[in-house]
């Protein structure tokens, strides 16, 4: 994978590429930033960058022999560590080099997938993965070995929150490593790492994606329709990987079911109501909760264009945001519409009765929008 091929992340990029001009790039760095930022693909990049034999000043050049085995996930110097399970039934230890056919094809696939969809993959059901001590010394055995092809060893270990205690196992490895060897560790959360590993890595943060890098970047690699894009980069809240999962259930469009749901509560119609929310309960619960998420992203680009008169909408999402900021509606009856959308959401997923919950939510909607406490319905 090449920098280019990472969706946004140009802050990340620059500061990499930088440490390396300037021959600043440490043995051991952590790329940190929630799932779907990029994490993994731009730790292949950087990965793929190092071990390219023709690389320009900004990319590695993507035509060389080493830049063909990367892409491959097969080169001979680059290694990978990632939770797994123990398999009884296959006799699969929980080590990667026994995992590493399956990840590799998954990775190739899709590498903005997480580690919900590696351990589905592997079949993992309810086991929990794991980085075991084994892992960790099998790590510490790949690296005290010369580089195949006479240039850098890079390890990517990915998730390393799935270490545990044992983890200090590497810490002598990490501080210091075997020379022309590069650690990097791809994590969600730095607050779950071992302080003793987080204090011997330098910290690369990703910030979440912006709406338009993510529907800029589906029409671009999927040829997905504009309009469902523009949405899905507003639903995903900064995730490349929650929007490719939304495509898969995503059918219709979502904005004129709001417009004609709000014009509903607008006009007190009630029977209009009744029915749209009796459709709405037949759809199924994930187009029912991307729904929920779509309309408060909305109304949080209302809040934004009440405050500042600009958000990051187009066309018919930026007229009708506009017309509700123009409304009378305070700011708290608008983070009160959020708060019961997030609410309705939450009882929807955990199996809640939809119609009920989607009734008693455009009651409460409508009570929201008069800038009547909700409590008034009790």
């Amino acid at each position: 994978m090449q920098f280019s091929e990472v969706v946004g992340q140009a802050t990340a990029k620059e500061h990499l590429l930088g440490m390396w001009q300037q021959n600043h790039l440490p043995h051991a760095l952590m790329i940190c930033g929630q799932e779907g930022t990029g994490g993994l693909p731009l730790a292949l990049a950087l990965a793929q960058y190092l071990l390219c034999s023709q690389k320009g000043a900004s990319d590695a050049c993507g035509q060389c022999a080493n830049c063909g085995k990367v892409a491959k996930m097969e080169h001979a110097d680059l290694h990978f560590s990632f939770p797994t399970i123990k398999d009884s039934d296959k006799k699969k230890e929980a080590l990667s080099d026994n995992y590493i056919k399956e990840f590799r094809k998954l990775m190739r696939q899709q590498a903005y997938s997480t580690t919900f969809d590696w351990l589905q993959y592997i079949n993992a059901e309810n086991k929990q993965g794991n980085i075991s001590a084994e892992e960790c010394r099998a790590i510490i055995e790949k690296l005290s070995l010369k580089a195949y092809e006479g240039g850098q060893k890079i390890m990517i270990i990915w998730r390393p929150e799935y270490f545990g205690k044992e983890g200090n196992i590497l810490l002598k490895l990490i501080e210091e490593p075997p020379a022309d060897t590069v650690l990097i560790m791809v994590a969600e959360s730095a607050e779950s790492i071992l302080p003793t590993i987080l204090s011997r890595v330098q910290l690369i943060r990703l910030l979440p994606l912006s709406p338009v890098q993510i529907s800029s970047e589906l029409v671009r690699r999927l040829q997905v329709d504009e309009a469902k894009a523009k949405q899905l980069g507003l639903i995903a809240d900064g995730s490349f990987s929650a929007a490719l999962s939304l495509l898969e259930h995503i059918e219709n469009d979502f904005f004129p079911m709001a417009r004609q749901w709000f014009n509903m509560m607008f006009t007190h119609n009630g029977i209009g109501l009744s029915k749209f929310v009796e459709d709405l309960a037949k759809s199924g619960r994930e187009p029912q909760k991307n729904f929920l998420l779509y309309v408060g992203h909305l109304l949080q680009a209302t809040i934004k264009q009440r405050y500042t008169g600009h958000c990051r909408l187009a066309n018919e999402e930026l007229a009708f945001v506009q017309k509700l900021a123009a409304t009378s509606m305070s700011i708290e009856a608008i983070s009160t519409l959020i708060e019961e959308l997030n609410k309705a959401s939450f009882y929807i997923q955990r199996n809640a009765s939809a119609r009920i919950q989607l009734q008693a939510l455009s009651i409460r909607m409508m009570y929201a929008i008069q800038n009547k406490k909700v409590s008034s319905l009790n």
